[in-house]
């Protein structure tokens, strides 16, 4: 199985198309959406996972830039600022993978990595801002 995080943009005149659901259809692959805005008549954005297998995916890749949707390849680092975080656990309540988790006894938020989708709500909901992302980005081929 081939995976990876992209960031789609969807010019404001496709839209209203079905490219997402033509994506499962027509080339067999699978998406996880983990973040989105989009507005009718308006660009849209999307960053998703998009997982099948290696022959299907640059297939699907191909038909997001042929319908026009730029299309581009995001690596992003979430990493804890670990003299900021005071363990309050706010991070644990948005964490959808469940990279974020209260270890007990001792009530510290505990962080695997590599349980991390880098879907920022996390970024998001911190009060004192430890949690930090970056991004490296390079338009797919």
């Amino acid at each position: 199985m081939y995976s990876k995080v992209v960031l789609l943009r969807f010019p404001r005149e496709i839209v209203n198309e079905p490219i997402v659901v033509n994506l499962v259809k027509r080339f067999d692959l699978s998406f996880n959406i983990l973040k989105a805005t989009i507005y009718p008549r308006k660009e849209g954005m999307v960053v998703m996972e998009l997982s099948g297998n290696r022959k299907n995916y640059n297939a699907g890749v191909k038909y997001l830039k042929n319908v026009g949707v730029k299309v581009e390849n995001i690596s992003q680092d979430i990493r804890r600022n670990e003299e900021r975080c005071f363990h309050c656990g706010v991070c644990t309540a948005v964490c959808p993978t469940g990279a974020l988790y209260i270890e007990r006894p001792e009530m510290s938020v505990a962080f695997e990595k590599d349980r991390c989708s880098a879907c920022e709500l996390c970024v998001i909901a911190c009060p004192v801002k430890a949690m930090e992302v970056s991004f490296d980005r390079a338009l797919l081929d």
